[in-house]
Protein backbone atom coordinates (compact mmCIF):
# COMPACT_ATOMS: atom_id res chain seq x y z
CA UNK A 1 0.00 0.00 0.00
CA UNK A 2 2.85 2.32 0.94
CA UNK A 3 4.61 1.56 -2.33
CA UNK A 4 1.41 2.33 -4.26
CA UNK A 5 1.02 5.71 -2.57
CA UNK A 6 4.67 6.50 -3.22
CA UNK A 7 4.28 5.63 -6.91
CA UNK A 8 1.22 7.89 -7.24
CA UNK A 9 3.11 10.76 -5.62
CA UNK A 10 6.07 10.34 -7.96
CA UNK A 11 3.81 10.29 -11.02
CA UNK A 12 2.06 13.48 -9.85
CA UNK A 13 5.37 15.28 -9.32
CA UNK A 14 6.66 14.24 -12.74
CA UNK A 15 3.44 15.46 -14.37
CA UNK A 16 3.70 18.85 -12.70
CA UNK A 17 7.38 19.21 -13.53
CA UNK A 18 6.74 18.32 -17.16
CA UNK A 19 4.59 21.44 -17.42
CA UNK A 20 0.98 21.04 -18.46
CA UNK A 21 0.93 24.68 -19.62
CA UNK A 22 0.04 25.29 -23.27
CA UNK A 23 2.95 27.72 -23.36
CA UNK A 24 5.42 24.85 -23.41
CA UNK A 25 6.51 24.68 -27.04
CA UNK A 26 9.44 23.60 -29.16
CA UNK A 27 10.32 23.81 -32.83
CA UNK A 28 8.22 20.80 -33.79
CA UNK A 29 5.26 21.32 -31.48
CA UNK A 30 2.13 23.19 -32.53
CA UNK A 31 -0.64 24.16 -30.16
CA UNK A 32 -4.28 23.82 -31.28
CA UNK A 33 -6.36 26.95 -30.58
CA UNK A 34 -9.87 28.28 -31.18
CA UNK A 35 -9.98 31.61 -33.00
CA UNK A 36 -12.30 34.10 -31.30
CA UNK A 37 -11.60 37.21 -33.36
CA UNK A 38 -9.44 38.54 -36.19
CA UNK A 39 -8.24 41.95 -34.99
CA UNK A 40 -6.41 42.77 -38.21
CA UNK A 41 -4.19 41.03 -40.76
CA UNK A 42 -1.42 40.13 -38.33
CA UNK A 43 -3.19 39.98 -34.97
CA UNK A 44 -5.86 37.60 -33.70
CA UNK A 45 -7.54 36.63 -30.46
CA UNK A 46 -7.68 32.95 -29.61
CA UNK A 47 -8.90 30.76 -26.79
CA UNK A 48 -6.48 28.16 -25.61
CA UNK A 49 -6.82 26.00 -22.55
CA UNK A 50 -9.85 28.11 -21.62
CA UNK A 51 -7.93 31.39 -21.63
CA UNK A 52 -8.33 34.26 -24.10
CA UNK A 53 -5.01 35.32 -25.64
CA UNK A 54 -3.97 37.94 -28.19
CA UNK A 55 -1.56 36.58 -30.79
CA UNK A 56 0.82 38.69 -32.89
CA UNK A 57 2.13 36.99 -36.03
CA UNK A 58 5.91 36.66 -36.00
CA UNK A 59 8.13 38.22 -38.70
CA UNK A 60 5.37 39.94 -40.70
CA UNK A 61 3.57 43.28 -40.64
CA UNK A 62 0.30 44.11 -42.41
CA UNK A 63 -1.07 47.62 -43.03
CA UNK A 64 -3.04 49.20 -40.19
CA UNK A 65 -6.82 49.01 -40.13
CA UNK A 66 -7.56 49.54 -36.42
CA UNK A 67 -4.68 51.76 -35.26
CA UNK A 68 -5.95 54.44 -32.81
CA UNK A 69 -3.94 57.27 -34.40
CA UNK A 70 -3.71 56.18 -38.04
CA UNK A 71 -6.27 56.21 -40.87
CA UNK A 72 -7.14 52.92 -42.55
CA UNK A 73 -4.16 52.09 -44.78
CA UNK A 74 -4.31 50.62 -48.30
CA UNK A 75 -4.63 46.81 -48.35
CA UNK A 76 -5.28 46.66 -44.59
CA UNK A 77 -8.86 45.48 -45.04
CA UNK A 78 -7.79 42.97 -47.67
CA UNK A 79 -5.14 41.61 -45.29
CA UNK A 80 -7.67 41.27 -42.46
CA UNK A 81 -10.18 39.55 -44.75
CA UNK A 82 -7.53 37.17 -46.06
CA UNK A 83 -6.54 36.14 -42.54
CA UNK A 84 -10.20 35.77 -41.58
CA UNK A 85 -10.96 33.59 -44.61
CA UNK A 86 -7.98 31.34 -43.90
CA UNK A 87 -8.86 30.83 -40.23
CA UNK A 88 -12.61 30.46 -40.60
CA UNK A 89 -13.66 26.88 -39.88
CA UNK A 90 -10.02 25.76 -40.10
CA UNK A 91 -7.97 23.74 -37.66
CA UNK A 92 -5.74 26.52 -36.33
CA UNK A 93 -2.41 25.87 -34.62
CA UNK A 94 0.32 28.06 -33.18
CA UNK A 95 4.05 27.51 -33.15
CA UNK A 96 5.24 29.80 -30.38
CA UNK A 97 8.31 31.93 -30.74
CA UNK A 98 11.22 31.90 -28.35
CA UNK A 99 10.37 34.18 -25.45
CA UNK A 100 6.71 33.76 -26.36
CA UNK A 101 5.45 37.29 -25.57
CA UNK A 102 6.10 40.85 -26.69
CA UNK A 103 6.15 43.93 -24.47
CA UNK A 104 2.36 44.20 -24.73
CA UNK A 105 1.86 40.69 -23.36
CA UNK A 106 0.77 39.26 -26.71
CA UNK A 107 1.81 35.75 -27.70
CA UNK A 108 4.31 35.74 -30.58
CA UNK A 109 3.69 32.87 -32.94
CA UNK A 110 3.76 31.33 -36.38
CA UNK A 111 0.15 30.63 -37.30
CA UNK A 112 -1.17 27.69 -39.32
CA UNK A 113 -4.62 27.03 -40.80
CA UNK A 114 -5.20 23.40 -41.79
CA UNK A 115 -1.41 23.04 -41.86
CA UNK A 116 -0.84 26.05 -44.14
CA UNK A 117 1.28 28.98 -42.96
CA UNK A 118 -0.83 32.13 -42.67
CA UNK A 119 2.32 34.29 -42.69
CA UNK A 120 3.49 32.79 -45.97
CA UNK A 121 0.08 33.27 -47.56
CA UNK A 122 -0.09 36.94 -46.55
CA UNK A 123 3.37 37.54 -47.99
CA UNK A 124 2.55 35.71 -51.22
CA UNK A 125 -0.59 37.80 -51.78
CA UNK A 126 1.26 41.04 -51.07
CA UNK A 127 -0.76 41.77 -47.94
CA UNK A 128 2.26 41.83 -45.61
CA UNK A 129 5.94 42.68 -45.49
CA UNK A 130 8.72 40.93 -43.62
CA UNK A 131 9.34 42.99 -40.48
CA UNK A 132 10.33 42.98 -36.81
CA UNK A 133 13.17 40.57 -37.43
CA UNK A 134 14.83 40.10 -34.06
CA UNK A 135 16.94 37.26 -32.74
CA UNK A 136 16.23 34.62 -31.66
CA UNK A 137 12.89 34.58 -33.54
CA UNK A 138 14.29 34.32 -37.06
CA UNK A 139 13.53 30.68 -37.84
CA UNK A 140 11.63 31.30 -41.09
CA UNK A 141 13.02 34.70 -42.11
CA UNK A 142 14.93 33.44 -45.17
CA UNK A 143 11.87 31.56 -46.39
CA UNK A 144 9.63 34.58 -45.83
CA UNK A 145 12.02 36.98 -47.58
CA UNK A 146 12.14 34.67 -50.60
CA UNK A 147 8.34 34.74 -50.83
CA UNK A 148 8.35 38.52 -50.39
CA UNK A 149 10.84 38.99 -53.23
CA UNK A 150 8.52 37.09 -55.56
CA UNK A 151 5.56 39.26 -54.51
CA UNK A 152 7.66 42.38 -55.13
CA UNK A 153 8.62 41.06 -58.55
CA UNK A 154 4.98 40.46 -59.42
CA UNK A 155 3.96 43.85 -58.01
CA UNK A 156 1.00 42.49 -56.07
CA UNK A 157 -0.81 44.09 -53.15
CA UNK A 158 1.30 46.52 -51.14
CA UNK A 159 4.03 46.28 -53.76
CA UNK A 160 1.75 47.79 -56.41
CA UNK A 161 1.96 51.21 -54.73
CA UNK A 162 5.16 53.19 -55.27
CA UNK A 163 7.00 54.14 -52.06
CA UNK A 164 4.17 52.77 -49.91
CA UNK A 165 6.37 50.23 -48.12
CA UNK A 166 9.16 51.84 -46.14
CA UNK A 167 11.75 50.72 -43.62
CA UNK A 168 9.62 51.90 -40.71
CA UNK A 169 6.25 50.82 -42.05
CA UNK A 170 3.63 52.02 -44.53
CA UNK A 171 3.16 55.58 -45.74
CA UNK A 172 0.43 56.54 -48.19
CA UNK A 173 -0.65 59.81 -49.75
CA UNK A 174 -4.09 59.63 -48.17
CA UNK A 175 -2.74 59.59 -44.64
CA UNK A 176 -3.23 62.81 -42.74
CA UNK A 177 -0.18 64.92 -42.14
CA UNK A 178 1.20 64.34 -38.67
CA UNK A 179 1.85 67.31 -36.40
CA UNK A 180 5.18 68.83 -37.32
CA UNK A 181 7.62 70.67 -35.12
CA UNK A 182 10.20 73.01 -36.56
CA UNK A 183 13.30 73.92 -34.65
CA UNK A 184 13.94 77.60 -34.07
CA UNK A 185 16.18 77.47 -37.13
CA UNK A 186 13.79 77.23 -40.07
CA UNK A 187 16.56 75.78 -42.23
CA UNK A 188 16.61 72.50 -40.31
CA UNK A 189 16.22 69.66 -42.80
CA UNK A 190 16.59 66.41 -40.84
CA UNK A 191 13.25 64.60 -40.55
CA UNK A 192 12.36 62.70 -37.38
CA UNK A 193 9.73 59.99 -37.69
CA UNK A 194 8.24 57.60 -35.12
CA UNK A 195 7.21 54.25 -36.58
CA UNK A 196 4.09 52.26 -35.66
CA UNK A 197 6.27 50.07 -33.43
CA UNK A 198 7.63 53.10 -31.57
CA UNK A 199 11.06 53.22 -33.26
CA UNK A 200 12.44 56.75 -33.51
CA UNK A 201 14.24 57.21 -36.84
CA UNK A 202 15.74 60.30 -38.44
CA UNK A 203 16.23 60.77 -42.19
CA UNK A 204 18.85 62.84 -43.99
CA UNK A 205 18.20 64.48 -47.35
CA UNK A 206 20.47 61.91 -48.97
CA UNK A 207 18.42 59.03 -47.55
CA UNK A 208 16.35 56.69 -49.68
CA UNK A 209 13.06 57.45 -47.90
CA UNK A 210 13.59 61.15 -47.18
CA UNK A 211 11.13 62.56 -49.73
CA UNK A 212 8.24 60.27 -48.76
CA UNK A 213 8.77 60.47 -45.01
CA UNK A 214 6.27 62.62 -43.14
CA UNK A 215 8.16 64.16 -40.22
CA UNK A 216 6.89 64.44 -36.69
CA UNK A 217 9.97 66.43 -35.68
CA UNK A 218 12.63 68.42 -37.50
CA UNK A 219 16.29 68.55 -36.44
CA UNK A 220 19.17 70.81 -37.46
CA UNK A 221 21.95 68.34 -36.69
CA UNK A 222 22.33 64.60 -36.32
CA UNK A 223 23.53 65.14 -32.76
CA UNK A 224 20.30 66.94 -31.94
CA UNK A 225 18.34 64.00 -33.35
CA UNK A 226 20.37 61.41 -31.45
CA UNK A 227 20.13 63.41 -28.22
CA UNK A 228 16.34 63.19 -28.66
CA UNK A 229 16.51 59.39 -28.85
CA UNK A 230 16.35 58.99 -32.63
CA UNK A 231 18.57 56.68 -34.69
CA UNK A 232 19.70 57.17 -38.27
CA UNK A 233 17.74 55.44 -41.03
CA UNK A 234 19.62 52.47 -42.42
CA UNK A 235 18.80 53.49 -45.99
Amino acid sequence: MLKKKLLVSIISIVFLMSGCSYLTSNDEQRIPVKVEKVVDGDTIKVRVDGKLETVRFLLVDTPESVHPSKPVQPFSKEASKHTENMLEEADVQLELGIGERDKYGRLLAYVYADGQSVQESLLKKGFARVAYVFEPNTKYVDQYESIQKQAQKEGVGIWSLENYVQEEGYVSDNEEEKPQHKSQNEDCTIKGNISSSGDKIYHLESGRYYKVTKPELWFCTEKEAMDSGFRKSKQ
